[in-house]
Formats: structure tokens, sequence, C-alpha cells
């Protein structure tokens, strides 16, 4: 019978380096994250752990609130903005990326209006805001208008993911959130190959 073909683990000589602790001494001061001293802010020897989560919820649900009320309201003059982008696309890849940037934002009001009306059990009142849509200077302005607003738009997102508690919750802003990178991403492309 064959045996299988074993490789013996590599036996590497420890050669202390200049603050590292030898092999089988505890580490002293001044090591952190090193066994007997924690990383900063994780917890030491003797105190309770908990999975690491440099962001815990803050569960303030009214700034959440808030978040996704504002989103919400603008409706009519983003589709106004998409629009205009779609219809001056320089080519059909373009507005097959802008159209697909439009629909994701569609569906992410659309989690936003259940969010709030889950929260709330109210619906989301439509308050359009009475301001004018202002085209932009050309196509390439309102692909950097478009790349900033998708930044802006996931700084608000996440202040809010921060802020709600319920897993459930947090779960669809996440996916927004990753969804906002993405387009900022696509949005630098376009921007980038039409400069």
């Amino acid at each position: 019978m064959n045996q299988p073909y074993h490789i013996p683990p590599m036996q590497i000589p420890m050669m202390p380096m200049p603050g590292m602790p030898v092999p089988g001494r505890m580490p002293g001061p001044g090591m952190p994250g090193l066994p007997g001293m924690p990383f900063p802010g994780m917890p030491g020897p003797g105190q309770p752990t908990s999975p690491v989560n440099p962001l815990p919820p803050r569960c303030d649900t009214q700034l959440a609130l808030r978040i996704i009320f504002e989103s919400i309201r603008g409706e009519r003059n983003d589709e106004l903005f998409y629009d205009y982008l779609i219809s001056v696309a320089p080519t059909q890849q373009d507005k097959e990326v802008i159209t697909s940037i439009r629909n994701d934002e569609r569906k992410h009001r659309q989690m936003f209006r259940t969010i709030y009306f889950q929260l709330t059990g109210q619906i989301p009142p439509t308050l359009e805001e009475n301001i004018p849509f202002q085209r932009p200077r050309s196509y390439v302005d309102g692909l950097e208008q478009a790349l900033q607003g998708e930044l802006h738009a996931f700084e608000r997102y996440r202040t809010a993911y921060l802020n709600l508690c319920q897993p459930v919750y947090r779960d669809a802003l996440f996916e927004i959130m990753t969804d906002e990178i993405k387009h900022a991403s696509y949005y630098n492309w376009l921007y980038a190959k039409n400069k």
C-alpha cells in the first residue's frame, strides 16, 4: 500500500528580536496585543469579554428615523437628476450603469419607507421639497455631483446604522450602505472615462 506523503513541519529557530518576548516568558508592559496585554480598547485580564464590535449601536432611534425621513423626502428631485443623467449619457453602457443605480435608489427608498413604517406605525409622508431641479452644467459635472452625493449618503446612512439597535434594520441599512459605495465606484469610473 502506498503511504500518504507526509511533509514534516518546518522547525524554524526563534530568534528573539528587540522588544519581543522570549518564548516561554510572559511579555512585559508596553507590548500590546501579546498574551497578557490587550490591544487598546479590548478587555484585559480579569475583565469580562464580549464579541469584538468596535462600533456598538448607540440606539438613538429618533436620530435614525430623522435620517431615514430625509432620505425619503427628496424623491422627485432625485428622479429628475437620474433621468437627466440617463438622457445625456454619451453611450449605451453609461445609460445602463446609471439606470441600474437609479433602480437601486428606488429600492432603497422602498426599504426606507418600510423601516419607517415598521418603527413608527405611520406611512412616511410624501413631502416633496419645492426646490426646482437644477441641471448640472454638463454630463461630467453631473457625474461629479452624483459621486459626491453617494459618498455623502454613505456617511448619513452609517450614522443611521449605528443608531438602530434591531439587527433586521441594521442589516437593511448595511445593504444600502454597500450599494452606495458600489454606486460611488461606478460614478468614479464613469467620471474618469468621460473627463
